[in-house]
């Protein structure tokens, strides 16, 4: 599973290798947004930033000929230094994966819900993955104090009460103190693998909420999500209930949109269900009109028919075929030798997607279906 030569990360773990399940794509070849597509072979096209660059400056001369309200400027220079330095921070850790894990800073130690996100954070960090946080107390401390300060990361919030960076990762060179709510999503979300959420308040079902609808846009290259209860807690499954009630039954929602997300009360569940996900499916990408999905292992000759039958709903023309690296993946050296399937998606059934995923992985039944 995952890349035959994974490489050390600077800055991190320099004298262990990491596993492979653990090392993701290199998202300084990754467009963004995710729904954004490569379009030509042309090398020029990916090799220098000149034109963005240029379009800065020619909005920032736009700002000044509009004469802009002091105020908005220093809201536009906050979240332009800000996410400077974020992608500074992140940089040399972004080929490895990440859970991020939401929850709220008033859970005490000896809560089960902190233990239970201590617990998931220890192992996914025993397979090479760092985890994300607020960088608060409560869950967020369970987080870090989980995988340890050395595969720990964490995305403060500048607050006048209840928010300090915890022990576990406070003066760490991997922390980042932001003032706006909005740049500290944008990191949790853009920089990760993953999403675990434990029980909170309001902020916590921000989180939450924002992340699936980012997932249901296709905004967000899909990811599991796992919303962690304590053993025996119905926190996740009450609100689960919520979803079936008044979104699924009134139409609000695509009967395939809870695939997005799985409840559980057990940790190993939560752990496997991360891990589950990167069995074979490796990363996608938009190519003009297409989607690929890069794997680790080649799909059958049976399997591909059972996908053709079954999943052709989200096609918009064509079928599902396998190939090898296109050509607009020639920067991607490390995974040329992945295994692709291509097909022209309809950008709407992303719950679907998430389905096909499963199947892709062999953790769906044998029709794809999802019934």
């Amino acid at each position: 599973m995952g890349l035959p030569d994974s490489p050390r990360q600077p800055n991190s773990e320099p004298n262990r290798p990491l596993p492979s399940e653990a090392i993701g794509e290199d998202e300084l070849q990754r467009p963004q947004p995710a729904d954004e597509p490569l379009a030509s072979t042309d090398p020029t096209s990916t090799s220098t930033n000149d034109d963005l660059y240029e379009l800065m400056r020619q909005t920032i001369e736009r700002l000044e000929a509009d004469q802009t309200a002091r105020g908005d400027l220093k809201l536009l220079s906050r979240t332009l230094r800000e996410l400077r330095y974020a992608f500074k921070v992140f940089r040399p850790y972004r080929r490895r994966r990440k859970v991020t894990i939401f929850g709220s800073a008033r859970t005490i130690s000896t809560h089960p819900d902190y233990i239970a996100a201590e617990s998931l954070a220890r192992q996914m960090a025993s397979h090479g993955w760092m985890i994300i946080t607020g960088a608060g107390g409560g869950i967020m401390e369970a987080g870090n104090k989980g995988a340890g300060r050395e595969s720990s990361m964490g995305l403060n919030i500048m607050l006048p009460f209840e928010q300090r960076a915890n022990e576990y990762i406070d003066r760490d060179p991997k922390l980042v103190t932001l003032k706006y709510f909005f740049t500290r999503k944008l990191m949790f979300v853009k920089e990760c693998s993953a999403v675990a959420c434990a029980p909170g308040g309001f902020g916590t079902l921000d989180e939450m909420l924002e992340t699936l609808t980012l997932l249901q846009t296709g905004k967000q290259t899909m990811m599991p999500v796992v919303l962690l209860d304590k053993p025996g807690g119905s926190y996740w499954y009450d609100l689960g209930q919520f979803f079936e009630k008044h979104l699924l039954e009134t139409r609000l929602v695509s009967p395939s949109d809870p695939h997005l997300y799985k409840i559980t009360d057990n940790v190993d569940e939560a752990a496997n269900e991360i891990l589950r996900f990167y069995r074979n499916y490796h990363s996608m990408r938009y190519i003009r009109n297409m989607l690929v999905f890069r794997m680790a292992h080649p799909i059958t000759d049976e399997r591909l028919e059972h996908i053709n039958t079954n999943f052709a709903d989200i096609l918009v023309d064509g079928k599902f075929e396998r190939t090898e690296a296109l050509p607009e993946e020639q920067s991607e050296e490390d995974i040329a030798s992945l295994s692709r399937l291509i097909f022209h998606f309809d950008r709407r059934g992303l719950g679907r997607l998430r389905m096909l995923i499963d199947f892709i992985n062999g953790t769906d039944d044998e029709s794809g279906t999802g019934k």
